[in-house]
């Protein structure tokens, strides 16, 4: 039987400024979904990207100096580059100002839903947040400001091409009530549904050529316009398949895939869960299966943001602590639900505790003992069905297909963490070195329980390296090392994790 198909992506961001963490957040936890399925026995395919095709690319690059592609180049290298540091194993990567598999794709894109008839040009006059790239009415503004950034959106009067969004509002109540169209949290889900009954209007999908500084796709048929960022952006999940070319890769992973999996940050719910769907719908193609909405990352309260300076560099937060440190504290210390708010220490804490202290502390007692009383080398005997870790090892896989199923993270992580727990319950609870001391004074019965009791122990560490390996990888691979015979013997006993000191360098 064929494996299922999954494919994964994560939302692809402006390219105004390097990356921040609270994107390395999405990266993360989108790799630890793709990684975690692969290892199901799932075929999964994980993308992510960068969005260059923004106005507010153009002003900044302008700002800077600098030619508009040069300067998306660069800030685009940058994302591509979070590949190592952050250990991340998307399978592809495109960019919209220049991946040729793009233009074709969104210029396909455009004429379906314009041969459905949902397609118009009008005059237009709004309020423009370049910041969300998004038209607001002031009853969806705060205090005159938009919520997402704090600024005053720019009045902008010009003749656009729209979309006839309003013609989808029954069927897109439906897939989301239905949960055919699944969004978690369930909260957000019910926000969409708020926003659905009380009225979709069209939106503006096109700006004038002159507005868009010439950067950006031109609308087909019509160069004096340029398509919509959010419209540009949006159509990367199927246009990177080959959607619009006879590459057959659209086919196997958005047409006839299992699960298409969308994982958004809570600003951008309206984007993925109403204009998407409704633009599929109108070019009669397969819509997500799953929207996967996270909250976001704060810094003294404040949103992390590229435009609003408060910013943290996840390459250089893994570079001075660790990728292991930095994926760690992602997944086991962000909610489901509500913001996080990142500080260093809050990362050193976490990792020092359930690291050192905690995950290195326990691989390195056990080896140990396996070299102190019996040489190096793993008993042969079976674990021991009779000890609670065994019980705790075998529903530990169900417990995280769960969570990582609501995309719970922390939940995930917690279930893991339950052999660690228990492990070292086992170890006070059978006193391995009083059972070698019986042992020394001839109780056959203490040896053969010893035997157990390390198998047992060993055995649950291999489970615990390889439920991790989704979470972090390079952690899960040292673990396994260690627990993994040569010529015989297990290697001697190393430490796994470095204690983080409370005086590294500030990112």
């Amino acid at each position: 039987m064929t494996a299922p198909r999954r494919y994964i992506t994560t939302t692809i961001p402006y390219v105004n400024a390097r990356p921040h963490l609270g994107f390395a957040l999405e990266l993360v936890q989108a790799d630890t979904l793709a990684r975690h399925h692969r290892r199901r026995g799932e075929q999964v395919r994980l993308l992510s990207g960068t969005d260059d095709n923004s106005l507010k690319n153009v002003l900044a690059a302008e700002a800077a100096g600098v030619d508009v592609q040069s300067f998306v180049d660069r800030n685009a290298d940058a994302f591509a580059a979070l590949r190592g540091p952050l250990a991340l194993s998307f399978d592809d990567f495109i960019r919209t100002s220049s991946d040729p598999r793009h233009r074709v794709g969104v210029e396909r894109l455009w004429r379906r839903c314009a041969a459905s008839g949902d397609l118009y040009r009008r005059a237009y006059e709004g309020l423009y947040c370049v910041g969300c790239e998004q038209f607001y009415t002031p009853d969806e503004l705060v205090d005159g400001r938009c919520g997402e950034h704090g600024t005053e959106p720019q009045l902008v009067a010009e003749e656009n091409w729209f979309f006839r969004l309003s013609r989808y509002a029954d069927r897109l109540h439906q897939l989301l009530s239905s949960g055919d169209l699944r969004i978690e949290p369930v909260a957000r889900r019910n926000e969409v549904l708020a926003l659905i009954e009380g009225g979709l209007h069209d939106f503006s999908v096109s700006r004038s050529h002159s507005r868009a500084r010439g950067w950006g796709i031109p609308v087909p048929e019509d160069p004096s316009q340029v398509v919509y960022v959010w419209w540009d952006a949006l159509g990367n999940y199927v246009t990177s398949l080959g959607y619009g070319t006879d590459d057959t890769a659209y086919d196997q992973w958005w047409a006839t895939s299992e699960r298409r999996v969308h994982l958004v940050g809570k600003g951008v719910v309206r984007f993925h869960a109403v204009y998407w769907p409704a633009m599929l719908l109108s070019a009669g193609l397969p819509l997500p299966t799953d929207i996967l909405v996270h909250d976001y990352l704060t810094v003294d309260g404040r949103k992390i943001s590229k435009s609003a300076g408060t910013t943290v560099d996840p390459a250089a937060l893994a570079a001075t602590y660790g990728t292991d440190a930095v994926r760690w504290w992602l997944l086991r210390d962000v909610p489901r639900v509500g913001d996080a708010d990142f500080t260093p220490d809050r990362l050193t804490a976490r990792a020092d505790g359930d690291f050192a202290g905690g995950l290195g502390n326990l691989v390195h007692r056990i080896v140990t003992m396996v070299h102190r009383f019996r040489g190096g080398t793993v008993p042969g005997s079976a674990p021991s069905s009779g000890l609670a870790l065994a019980d705790v090892c075998r529903k530990v896989p169900g417990l995280v297909d769960a969570a990582l199923a609501d995309f719970d993270f922390r939940r995930a992580t917690r279930a893991v963490w339950n052999i660690v727990e228990e492990a070292n319950r086992c170890i006070d609870a059978t006193r391995p070195w009083e059972l070698a001391r019986a042992e020394r004074q001839g109780d056959s019965e203490a040896a053969k329980r010893l035997d157990t009791v390390l198998v047992t122990l060993v055995t649950a560490c291999r489970v615990l390296a390889d439920e991790l390996r989704p979470f972090i990888p390079d952690a899960a691979t040292r673990i396994t090392a260690q627990l993994t015979p040569v010529e015989g013997r297990l290697p001697a006993a190393q430490p796994l994790f470095s204690r983080l000191q409370e005086d590294t360098r500030p990112v």
